[in-house]
């Protein structure tokens, strides 16, 4: 993590096309994605200094803004070509990119049909997301006041700022108790994910992960499946009720930050970090780097 403030950090932003210093990526408090949370954005893991299945999060970028109705003025390719420019840029091996889109200032209320769509891509060092330590024992995890939304309610499949607000809450809520990260039930009671990261469970000897049907299907979340999969492991995705984790013998998150992390605990259900968990973490790494080798 930076150890100075995020403005402040050295080094160059994609800002709307060109490359500005990183002091100088500013927006004016009146931008309607600050007020009306008119925002998307990804997070992607630099890996040797090779993006990470890139083309499949530019590809959820424009999905998402396409579910808050508005339109990225890039093609694809120029967002990739950014992303890479960027990373090479500021020297980037192991690391973190953000490209974010959002709506400008120009109108400011509810509607905003006419605002510029503003684009930038920012990328900084990245070391693990949860401390070494935690991660080797099981991170801990508080289940949320907080809940996933009804789809019917929130463009659930965009990676939109707004949807993010609970997740704040719900990790600073878990921090102040003593635990790493919260997971998310959702509207129906069911097991949801965490507040930036999927969650799996193994049940006598299968892989049981929430289907994402009101929350992302993360990139990461799909690349540990494959994993999985090839190594003869079955995989189910269905309806998981919380009572459900007492019958559990392995947990872990998959994320672009938390990459694969075992959980120890979730409230009053223990874990304890096993073969299959320790596999997905070892043949992760092995995809990720041998892809940025590729």
């Amino acid at each position: 993590m930076a150890t100075i403030s995020y403005d402040r950090l050295e080094g160059t932003i994609w800002h709307n096309g060109e490359m500005v210093p990183w002091q100088d990526a500013k927006v004016h408090v009146l931008t309607h994605g600050l007020h009306y949370a008119s925002c998307v954005f990804e997070g992607q893991r630099v890996y040797d200094g090779e993006i990470f299945r890139l083309e499949e999060h530019t590809d959820r970028l424009f999905r998402s803004a396409e579910l808050l109705d508005f339109q990225i003025p890039y093609t694809r390719e120029q967002i990739n070509a950014a992303n890479r420019d960027v990373v090479l840029r500021n020297g980037i091996s192991d690391g973190y990119v953000r490209p974010v889109a959002w709506r400008g200032s120009e109108m400011m209320g509810v509607s905003a049909q006419e605002n510029t769509i503003n684009v930038a891509i920012a990328v900084w060092q990245w070391p693990s997301y949860f401390d070494p330590e935690a991660r080797t024992k099981g991170i801990k995890l508080q289940i949320s006041e907080w809940c996933r939304p009804d789809p019917r309610t929130a463009p659930v499949h965009s990676k939109a700022a707004g949807l993010y607000m609970i997740c704040t809450m719900s990790k600073h809520a878990a921090e102040a108790d003593g635990y790493h990260d919260a997971l998310m039930l959702d509207w129906r009671g069911r097991v949801a994910e965490a507040t930036g990261a999927n969650v799996f469970f193994v049940i006598d000897g299968k892989l049981h992960t929430p289907t994402p049907d009101c929350f992302l299907d993360g990139i990461t979340r799909r690349a540990v499946i494959e994993l999985a999969q090839a190594r003869g492991i079955e995989v189910v995705e269905r309806a998981i009720m919380p009572e459900e984790m007492a019958t559990a013998t392995e947990c872990f998150l998959t994320g672009t930050a938390a990459e694969v992390t075992p959980v120890g605990v979730i409230d009053d259900y223990r874990f304890m970090p096993g073969a299959i968990t320790a596999q997905l973490i070892n043949d992760f790494e092995s995809l990720v780097r041998r892809r940025a080798a590729a």
